[in-house]
């Protein structure tokens, strides 16, 4: 998977699957930026005018300076109740220059009155520093123009979206960023034919298969489960395939289930398969085996022991066993027996030793990687079962793939023609 190169398309597949990645992530930025305009909201600007004698640019840059310069701010927070801080005067008062002879000295705050005031001390304490005879910068006949303007500035509401779909924007972003990054070192395989060729055995079905987390839950699949129509046909075209769609009188088949303990959504493919080939009247026996890991299973095997022992349920072609050591060697009663057997990934070994005629892996869509679909496969051949298709559950919506012919790798693609340049005739008598 990480090998495949990245385009338009992968990336939003990757996005798609990882939605919650990036879903958290807009909601990150969205939330920083609503808060950091919340905590530190847009300031006001209010301006003073003040004109200086007839100069030249670079006198009036001068003047520039010296309107924002420490003398002149120390001067003006004198003047302001109660008084800032000389730094605050130093981020909150600019000075430009509009033309040779008018220089514009702008003060910001959080409210219209505060900006005002202190554009209107900063230009006061201006013209008194450099009126007086002692200026460092000479005296210059400087002016007011007039009071100072009306404060504007950006309205709250109107900061909020600006700073939210700017931080919205950053969220998608690193959302992204670390979702294509997480996706392309995923090894897990989400295709049919990518889980078809982990092992080269064809796709069987596809199908909805729910993780059970609960006895009850398990019960509730048995008095309601009903496949839909098109995983109705799948499963018939399945059984057929693997010469389980009729066995009649003398004519018991089986099939193992095999699935991985980290994978239990695909737990509950084997009794779906169960539930409906009973429901097209065929007696069956779904078993659950001994199991390499007992507790993947203790929660279906708690329900099956109860529906042994009790009702069962709405199909009579059903029959539920639940086998340990003392019943391992206990043969079969249905016509059809499906086998539920559990297999550890990293270390592989099938414990049930009831053989069947047939034996299948049920995967969920990203739920195995290649490695430990090959290990399935492996502890199912050590212990004499031959994998003949998989039954896959919750197949991904966007996959086209049928993975019903595995692709074969390293065979030759065919001979290419060559071109025959000479061509020698004997002709013996």
């Amino acid at each position: 998977m990480s090998d495949q190169p990245l385009d338009l398309r992968r990336i939003a597949t990757i996005m798609r699957r990882r939605k919650f990645v990036v879903l958290v992530s807009l909601l990150l930025g969205l939330g920083t930026g609503i808060t950091l305009t919340v905590v530190s909201p847009p300031l006001k600007g209010s301006y003073v005018l003040v004109v200086l004698p007839q100069s030249t640019q670079l006198a009036v840059r001068t003047q520039v300076v010296v309107a924002t310069s420490e003398p002149v701010l120390s001067g003006a927070a004198r003047q302001l109740r109660p008084p800032p801080a000389l730094q605050t005067l130093r981020t909150r008062v600019t000075a430009s220059a509009l033309t040779y002879d008018v220089i514009a000295i702008t003060g910001h705050s959080r409210t219209a009155r505060e900006a005002r005031a202190m554009a209107t001390a900063v230009a006061n304490s201006y013209v008194s520093y450099v009126s007086a005879s002692d200026s460092a910068v000479g005296r210059v006949q400087a002016h007011r123009l007039g009071t100072a303007s009306a404060a504007t500035g950006t309205p709250l509401p109107l900061a909020l979206v600006i700073v939210g779909g700017i931080g919205l924007l950053l969220g998608l972003l690193v959302g992204v960023i670390v979702a294509v990054a997480v996706g392309r070192g995923d090894r897990r395989m989400r295709t049919r034919d990518e889980i078809a060729n982990a092992i080269g055995v064809p796709v069987l079905a596809s199908l909805a298969a729910a993780h059970r987390s609960s006895a009850g839950a398990w019960t509730r699949l048995f008095d309601e489960y009903k496949a839909s129509a098109s995983e109705a046909w799948a499963l018939r075209k399945a059984l057929s395939k693997l010469r389980l769609a009729d066995p009649g009188p003398g004519r018991e088949r089986s099939v193992a289930v095999l699935s991985l303990s980290s994978d239990p959504a695909a737990l509950a493919v084997g009794p779906q398969l169960a539930l409906f080939a009973a429901s097209l009247g065929i007696p069956t026996t779904l078993v659950v085996g001994l199991q390499q890991d007992v507790t993947a299973t203790a929660t279906l095997r708690a329900a099956c022991a109860a529906r042994a022992d009790g009702d069962p349920g709405r199909s009579a072609s059903l029959q539920v066993v639940v086998r340990d050591r003392n019943t391992a060697g206990q043969p079969s009663t249905g016509r059809l027996t499906i086998l539920i057997i559990t297999i550890d990934g990293r270390a592989p070994k099938v414990v049930d030793p009831m053989p069947t005629s047939a034996s299948v892996i049920a995967v969920s869509a990203n739920g195995a990687t290649a490695e430990e679909l090959a290990r399935v496969a492996a502890g199912a051949a050590a212990d004499g079962r031959n994998v003949a298709g998989i039954l896959l559950a919750n197949p991904d919506p966007d996959d086209e793939t049928t993975g019903r012919f595995p692709a074969l790798t390293g065979v030759q693609q065919g001979l290419r023609p060559a071109r025959l340049t000479a061509l020698t005739l004997e002709n013996r008598l």
